[in-house]
C-alpha cells in the first residue's frame, strides 16, 4: 500500500513541475491536459490513503467505526479488492479465490468473477470517475492491450498495472511474500494456520528455489514462512529493476497514446497493430 502512495505522490509533483513550465511556455492545452491528469491523480490518492487509513483501527477507541461486514456478505468487487489490495499486483481470478478462502475462509468463486472486468468498464464509460476504484485488466507491455485474465485496480499506478515479459514471474514471488506477511498477520500461530492457508504456502514453496527446509518434513507440518518469504525476497532482487524498465516504458508510452479509459481498460483490439507501428 505504501509503495503507491509513494508513487502517486512522486507523479503529482511531477504533474506540478510540468504545469509550471506549461504556464511559462504559454501552452495552454497542455496545462488542461496536466491539470486535468493531476485531478484524477489526487483522486486515486485520496481514496488510496482512505483506505490505507481504514486498515488501521484507532486503537483507543475500536468502536469509532462501523466493523467490516464478513466476507461473505461483501460484494464480489469489494471481496476481489480486498485481495488485490494486500497482494498489490495483477492477479487471475483462480489466485484470488485461493488467496481469499486461504486468509479469510469463505470461499470466492471464480464465477462471480466472470463478468466483473465488464461491469466494471461498462460502469466507468456511464459515468467515469463516479466509482473511487474500478476493477481493471492488466496491460500487456507491446500492445498496450487487456491482459488475458488479470485483475488489477484502477487507482494503483499506470506502471503497476502494466505486465511484460518478466513480470508473471515478479508477480508471483511478490504474491508469495505479501501472502506469508498477510499470515503471519491473521495467524501468529503458524500451527493454526488453515488447510488452505497450508496448500496455498506449499504451491509457493514447491515453485521457489530454496524455499524449502534441506531435511523433508511431515507434509502435515506448519509451513516454514520466514524461509519462503527469504527465498522470494532474493529471487525478486535478481528480476525486479528488469522488470520495472520494461513496465515503466511501457507506461510512458500509454500515457501519450491511449486516454484516460484506455489506460484502465486496455486499447481495442482493432487499434493494437497500430498502436505497435508507432512505437
Amino acid at each position: 500500500m505504501q509503495e503507491h502512495l509513494d508513487a502517486l505522490e512522486k507523479h503529482m509533483q511531477q504533474l506540478q513541475q510540468a504545469m509550471r513550465q506549461a504556464q511559462m511556455q504559454r501552452r495552454q492545452d497542455r496545462l488542461k491536459e496536466l491539470r486535468a491528469e493531476l485531478r484524477r491523480a489526487q483522486r486515486s490518492y485520496d481514496a488510496l490513503f482512505d483506505q490505507d487509513g481504514d486498515a488501521q483501527p484507532d486503537a483507543e477507541d475500536p468502536a469509532s467505526r462501523p466493523s467490516r461486514p464478513p466476507a461473505t456478505q461483501m460484494p464480489a468487487r469489494e471481496q476481489v479488492h480486498q485481495v488485490l489490495t494486500l497482494l498489490t499486483v495483477p492477479a487471475a481470478p483462480k489466485l484470488i479465490s485461493s488467496v481469499h478462502e486461504a486468509l479469510f475462509t469463505a470461499p470466492l468463486p471464480t464465477t462471480r468473477m466472470a463478468t466483473l472486468r465488464r461491469d466494471e468498464e461498462r460502469s466507468y464509460r456511464s459515468a467515469p470517475g463516479a466509482r473511487p476504484y474500478y476493477l481493471c485488466p492488466a496491460l500487456t507491455s507491446d500492445h498496450l492491450s487487456p491482459a488475458r485474465a488479470l485483475l488489477t485496480i484502477s487507482i494503483w499506478p499506470l506502471e503497476d498495472r502494466i505486465v511484460g515479459p518478466l513480470s508473471a514471474r515478479v508477480h508471483f514471488l511478490t504474491s508469495a511474500v505479501k501472502l506469508t506477511e498477510a499470515i503471519q498477520r491473521l495467524t501468529p500461530d503458524p500451527q493454526k494456520m488453515t488447510l488452505g492457508a497450508r496448500q496455498l504456502v506449499r504451491h509457493y514453496a514447491l515453485n521457489i528455489p530454496g524455499a524449502l527446509p534441506a531435511d523433508p518434513q511431515d507434509r502435515g507440518a506448519a509451513p516454514d514462512l520466514a524461509l519462503l518469504r527469504e527465498a522470494a525476497q532474493q529471487e525478486l532482487a535478481v528480476h525486479t529493476d528488469d522488470d520495472t524498465h520494461e513496465r515503466r516504458g511501457a507506461a510512458q508510452r500509454a500515457r501519450h497514446q491511449l486516454d484516460e479509459a484506455g489506460q484502465l481498460f486496455g486499447a481495442p483490439f482493432q487499434t493494437t497493430r497500430r498502436l505497435r507501428s508507432v512505437t
